[in-house]
């Protein structure tokens, strides 16, 4: 295995990497810029402003990008800059936004919020929520304070997500029209001095996920068991993908100053690429909204 530096760009808050079309797509979500990274070199191939704080991304089957923005889901067009708002949050704080999402087999957008600068027995506000190939923004779940890493089990068909702040990740049995029950805890990360940040999916059935306050990986099995732990030699990871020829690469990003988590290392705020993990992920389907 072997832990190298993507390229030169470095980001405030590194986030969302996509896998699309031979390249590796990220958001700076502070900055408000969504990138496209050639894989080997790490140079930027394209680059496209949009009004920050953005949360994640997807792309739809026609080109566009679906985009979380503060309270927003909105379809950017690549092409033209041009942004169309989709849906809207049911509520609104300055200290909530719309945060981690993906793209479900289904076509749909699953996108969950985070609420920070809570007092200690406040709930959060907002939650889970499904923007629907019919456009309708539904909410799914509640009660996550930071919600990251949605994505479906390609081996146990169970939903799974991120609670960064009670540093947990919960699984679901989700129905044909995207609505979940039989919440059960999946695992807990209290032990490592790390919430789950971002998360993805390996063609076993493993979910890795980015132990953000702990500057490492971490892959559960199918049980919720840790059967990986990978240093890395930055502070603050955020997310990963899998990508490159036969999905077998992992990319991290990663954080410099998020407004909560900060660190001055030589590779804080870089793009980094895992090679020779000996897994394999899969590209991530589109959504099919019509945009």
């Amino acid at each position: 295995m072997e832990i190298n530096r993507l390229g030169e760009l470095t980001t405030d808050l590194g986030e969302c990497p996509v896998w699309h079309e031979g390249r590796l797509w990220l958001l700076d979500c502070r900055a408000g810029v969504v990138y496209a990274l050639n894989p080997q070199t790490g140079a930027v191939t394209s680059r496209h402003e949009v009004p920050p704080p953005l949360g994640s991304f997807a792309f739809n089957h026609d080109g566009r990008i679906v985009i979380a923005l503060k309270e927003a889901i909105a379809a950017l067009d690549l092409a033209n800059g041009h942004l169309r708002t989709l849906a809207r949050l049911d509520v609104s704080h300055p200290d909530l936004r719309l945060n981690d999402g993906i793209s479900l087999p289904d076509g749909s957008f699953v996108v969950g919020t985070m609420h920070v600068f809570r007092e200690p027995d406040e709930p959060p506000l907002g939650g889970l929520y499904r923007l629907g190939v019919d456009l309708q923004l539904r909410k799914l779940d509640e009660g996550l304070g930071i919600t990251n890493g949605p994505g479906l089990n390609p081996v146990s068909g169970r939903f799974c997500v991120a609670d960064s702040a009670s540093k947990t990740l919960y699984s679901y049995a989700m129905a044909p029209d995207g609505s979940l029950s039989d919440k059960q805890v999946f695992a807990q990360t209290d032990e490592w001095g790390s919430g789950p940040d971002g998360c993805c999916f390996d063609s076993e059935g493993g979910l890795w996920t980015a132990l953000v306050r702990a500057g490492a990986l971490a892959r559960f099995d199918l049980q919720g068991r840790l059967t990986h732990k990978i240093r890395l030699p930055l502070t603050h990871p955020s997310a990963l993908c899998f990508g490159g020829p036969g999905m077998g690469d992992l990319f991290v990003t990663s954080i410099r100053n998020s407004g909560r988590l900060s660190a001055s290392g030589p590779l804080d705020g870089a793009v980094l690429k895992v090679t020779g993990l000996g897994f394999q992920g899969a590209a991530r389907p589109l959504c099919r909204l019509p945009l």
